[in-house]
């Protein structure tokens, strides 16, 4: 198993591809603690994934940095490291642009991208001192072609993009890796409240002629998280089915 005793922390983590990644991170011998701010969301995936291996289901909030810096105190105290890092968090709120109100640009934006902030100086300390990390963003192919109103959400994953690059430069004389994946159409909670319609037209552009599933993006982020990638650094990884 190539994560075997490996800690990871993975956010949004108790459904949807945080859940998938939790599962194969597990599969894989890594100690894997996932963060949601539903305790029902976090009761059922220990449930599910606790036979899988060694879970902790944390109550957090990406978007408050106080939480984010406890749970982060926390998992190091528990287990004296965090090696990987997988920043799955995100919401939505749709809008057109010229209808989207203040507050729901800035709710995305603080949770997409300042969570992600907070949540990767969190676990920093630990990964420098070691000498070792993996950090992975999810970002989305909504950054490159833009969906109609997702702005606010376009604007999070474009920025964790260009963030990616930034850090991976900075941090790789510490033995960190920082790299993104770019999901497209995956068939999650997120991506079923998508009007049926818009989700019909979308399937045409798909060359696979199907939706993505969580599994297969938990697949790619194992690999970016194991040292098989040990060379990959800055990029930004599309999973779409050819989208176009």
């Amino acid at each position: 198993m190539k994560l075997q005793n490996k800690v990871a922390v993975v956010t949004g983590g108790s459904a949807g591809i945080g859940r998938a990644i939790a599962e194969e991170f597990l599969k894989q011998g890594a100690i894997v603690i996932i963060c949601d701010i539903s305790d029902q969301k976090l009761k059922d995936a220990e449930e599910a994934l606790s036979a899988f291996g060694t879970l902790r289901a944390y109550h957090a909030d990406i978007s408050v940095k106080a939480e984010v810096e406890q749970m982060a105190a926390d998992v190091r105290k528990e287990f004296g490291k965090i090696d990987i890092l997988i920043n799955n968090a995100g919401i939505t709120s749709d809008a057109q642009f010229y209808k989207m109100t203040d507050e729901q640009f800035d709710r995305v934006l603080n949770v997409n991208l300042k969570g992600n902030y907070f949540m990767t100086k969190a676990v920093l300390p630990a990964m420098m001192e070691q000498q070792y990390g993996k950090i992975v963003h999810l970002a989305s192919v909504s950054a490159f072609n833009g969906n109609f109103g997702q702005a606010n959400y376009a604007a999070s994953k474009a920025a964790i993009m260009g963030m990616t690059r930034v850090q991976a430069k900075e941090l790789g004389k510490y033995g960190i890796t920082v790299n993104a994946i770019a999901p497209g159409s995956i068939m999650t909670d997120m991506y079923n409240a998508v009007p049926e319609d818009a989700k019909q037209q979308k399937l045409k552009r798909i060359p696979l002629r199907r939706y993505g599933e969580p599994a297969e993006v938990a697949k790619l982020a194992f690999f970016l998280a194991s040292d098989d990638s040990s060379y990959i650094t800055a990029q930004t990884i599309v999973i779409d089915g050819g989208f176009n």
